[in-house]
């Protein structure tokens, strides 16, 4: 979220343990930071996720996460079945940020993706797909109305780079981020019918769930062929 180049700089050498990248709010200043933000990361072995936002929508974001995929691969890219469609070279149709192709739809792009770029691709919908291109994991669960909460995807990105600093391997971190968020939303779902406090619970959930010791009430991942 940082603006300033040398800002994020400071702040990944002194007390960062990966980086986020979203595009969700790109701009030619904040394209400046995030080169020399992906650039310090790499240069410190430290992992960055892409959020590719409205990718494949908008023509220079869309070169730009190319230009940062180029630069230094990301860990772990993050987005919507038309995001991943498009950032992998694929026709896509999208809604604003918002997805019109199936998850299923994208699930062999997302693996030429990680094929591509050596990164753990997480496809994200009411079904989600974590693949590392031989790997792939599906994770159902959530609620419908983590779609009326803007901000959801977003905060999958967060969750995606904060478990990267601490898992074995990126799939695993993909993988966990989409288990984490499904039991999330549907703890969230039984304490709210209405998206303006679904949100507050929301978090509040993913807090549950971090701090809970059972980590047997998260969605099973299941592999696929």
């Amino acid at each position: 979220m940082l603006e300033n180049d040398k800002e994020a700089e400071e702040m990944l050498q002194t007390c960062a343990n990966a980086l986020l990248v979203n595009v969700g709010t790109y701009s030619q200043t904040q394209a400046d930071t995030m080169r020399a933000a992906v650039s310090t990361a790499h240069s410190l072995s430290l992992p960055w996720v892409l959020d590719p936002v409205a990718v494949g929508l908008l023509s220079p974001r869309t070169a730009f996460c190319h230009e940062l995929i180029a630069l230094y691969p990301p860990a772990i890219i993050r987005g919507n079945a038309s995001e991943i469609l498009a950032l992998s070279g694929h026709p896509a149709v999208a809604r604003g940020p918002e997805s019109t192709d199936g998850c299923e739809t994208a699930l062999p792009a997302a693996r030429d993706l990680a094929k591509a770029t050596g990164a753990a691709v997480l496809v994200t919908g009411p079904t989600d797909y974590a693949t590392d291109g031989i790997l792939t994991y599906a994770v159902t669960g959530g609620h419908e109305l983590m779609t009326r909460v803007t901000g959801v995807g977003c905060a999958m990105g967060a969750l995606a780079a904060a478990l990267c600093a601490i898992a074995d391997n990126e799939l695993q971190a993909a993988v966990t981020c989409s288990q984490i968020l499904s039991y999330a939303g549907a703890m969230a779902a039984t304490r709210t019918k209405h998206p303006g406090s679904f949100a507050t619970a929301l978090l509040d959930a993913v807090d549950d769930c971090i701090l809970t010791e059972n980590q047997d009430l998260l969605p099973t991942a299941r592999e696929l062929l």
